[in-house]
């Protein structure tokens, strides 16, 4: 899109919202509403600021009565109402000049998060779609931030999450080629070493001023290079040259390669100088062929630093989609946190319950094609987004009630006697494993007289004196401590609006367990039929929830609970 043709944009949107505010237009929300609803023109943000500001500034010199006759004149017959409703789903991508080539970048410092998925289903979601291929890159040039088991933990949650790449590409296996680039870039004039303290070249930065080192001859910064290998970290970086008066400060001159004494887990102490997040990027999407990149919006700074970069070597700026931050209730998406409570005890490990990765959230039952639906429905959209785990349950649940069989479990049992049951209401008695796929099966339950029965559904019984009535068989009632027969009359029950309970006989339970989402334990009884789960099943626990079989232990089952 042309300058003339965002300046046309932005001044339809302007007018738009100064109609809706007496005729003063504010400047955040015409660059919201542009931004989330022309993704094609976000990687251009640092000229729609600066023509927003221009014509901002001309619709507000403008009377009410005025803007709304340019409203007219622009076909706008009503004013529209500012809160936007933005599209579900995913937006086309802009800028289809051939096969799509997308890439999925982590860093292998921790597992994957939510935070991630978004990014990794989206990717594959736009493959789908248009074709292409996607490319799965390692960003491990930072030694101090790699953990050795994260490569593998990676391919792993991918793979759960129903993500297909391509390729993949390791970035400290391309060492050399960084190397290679930044002597080009060097011998190109459009980068130099830089000696300085890093508080010097700080104040010299901030204040618009060049560092000394920018004037250094190709031939002299071409020796520093060379010898850089053997200078101590901190001695010197590779600068790559920007706008030194750049509004952004740390768009001024910033670094591409540095010296890291630490030993890398996968190439040891191969090397010492590593390329910066911005430099690695840059080459490797190039070489790659990327032709869209969809990143989050604090990373707009980012992708203007690699616009220079992209600038001195002559090549095609891919496509910049940023999307805005994604969060989640009372969770912290953070691996460096994630790691530290670790570290100290406050987790369990990488897949706590507590925690928001994509091993925690397995764990639980959810399934992956409930975070694909919620992904594609919040998209690419500008706006930050928070999700709940009402929301994920919400989505998940249709998922589990046509595949989760039931069961009965009994937590924080109570053991019963009942009194007065008549031999002939005992024995077995046949539940289907699931309502509404009777082919499936029956499990069989032994009923008797001692039961276990849930603590709260007792407690409850006993305040109001009204019977319980269990489930598929009879009717009981608290006296005076004692629990008595009333009838197996299902009608009775109705009446006497008993509260309807499971059940598990004393003589055939199963000791069982369940992980609550904050960790907590919850001891129960299981129905003996429970014996055939697996682990990874994901049942149905009648009254309780939906639950997924974590450990099978001789005649003790673990489970960690999902939801509702």
């Amino acid at each position: 899109m042309k300058d003339d043709e965002i300046k046309t944009l932005i001044y339809r949107y302007a007018l738009i919202n100064a109609a809706n505010h007496k005729g003063k237009a504010q400047k955040g929300a015409v660059m919201g509403i542009i931004m989330s609803s022309h993704p094609e023109i976000r990687g251009k943000a640092k000229k729609v600021t600066q023509l927003a500001e221009d014509v901002v500034g001309t619709v507000n010199s403008m009377d009410l009565s005025e803007q709304k006759l340019e409203l007219e004149k622009l076909g706008v017959k009503e004013t529209v109402v500012e809160k936007r409703r933005e599209e579900k789903g995913l937006v086309d991508l802009p800028n289809l000049k051939g096969p799509v080539v997308m890439r999925f970048a982590p860093n292998p410092s921790g597992p994957l998060h939510i935070g991630h998925a978004r990014a990794a289903i989206l990717n594959q979601e736009y493959l789908k779609r248009y074709g292409g291929r996607l490319i799965l890159r390692l960003e491990d040039t930072d030694p101090r931030r790699v953990d050795p088991e994260a490569y593998q933990m990676i391919e792993e949650d991918l793979t759960w999450l129903r993500v297909k790449w391509q390729e993949r590409v390791i970035q400290s296996d391309r060492i050399p080629l960084y190397y290679e680039h930044a002597e080009k870039l060097i011998e190109l004039g459009a980068a130099y070493m830089c000696t300085c303290e890093g508080s010097k070249f700080k104040n010299l930065k901030d204040e618009s001023k060049p560092c000394p080192c920018r004037e250094l001859t190709v031939e002299k910064n071409l020796d520093l290079w060379k010898k850089m290998d053997s200078m101590p970290e901190g001695g010197a970086v590779l600068r790559v040259k920007t706008d030194i008066n750049h509004k952004n400060p740390a768009i001024r001159d910033w670094v591409a390669m540095r010296i890291v004494e630490d030993e890398h887990p996968r190439v040891g102490s191969k090397y010492r100088v590593y390329p910066l997040m911005n430099f690695a990027v840059t080459v490797d999407d190039h070489l790659l062929g990327i032709t869209h990149v969809l990143r989050g919006k604090d990373h707009l700074a980012n992708s203007e630093k690699q616009e220079y970069l992209y600038h001195h070597f002559g090549w095609e700026i891919p496509t910049f989609i940023h999307y805005g931050r994604l969060k989640m209730e009372d969770v912290a998406l953070s691996t460096s946190k994630a790691r530290k409570g670790i570290e100290e005890g406050l987790y369990t490990g990488w897949d706590d319950p507590r925690l928001g990765t994509i091993r925690a959230i397995q764990r639980r039952g959810i399934k992956p094609e409930a975070l694909r639906e919620l992904m594609v429905e919040i998209g690419i959209k500008m706006a930050d987004t928070i999700v709940s785990w009402k929301k994920i349950y919400g989505l998940n649940r249709p998922l589990l009630e046509e595949t989760s069989n039931r069961y009965f479990f009994i937590p924080n049992p109570v053991k019963v006697e009942i009194e007065g049951l008549p031999k002939s209401v005992e024995g077995l008695i046949k539940r289907p494993l699931h309502p509404d796929f009777p082919e499936r099966g029956y499990r069989e339950l032994n009923f008797e007289g001692d039961l276990y029965l849930p603590a709260d559904d007792v407690g409850d019984a006993k305040k109001t004196g009204k019977p319980l009535r269990l489930i598929d068989a009879v009717n009981i009632k608290f006296e005076d401590e004692k629990v008595q027969y009333v009838s197996a009359d299902l009608e009775y029950a109705r009446k006497a609006g008993s509260k309807i309970v499971q059940w598990v006989a004393v003589s055939s339970g199963l000791k069982a367990e369940i992980v609550m989402p904050d960790t907590s334990i919850l001891e129960g009884i299981l129905e003996a039929s429970g014996i055939a789960l697996k682990v990874d099943d994901v049942v149905q626990l009648e009254r309780f929830g939906f639950t997924r079989v974590d450990q099978v232990n001789g005649d003790k089952i673990r489970f960690y609970f999902a939801h509702k």
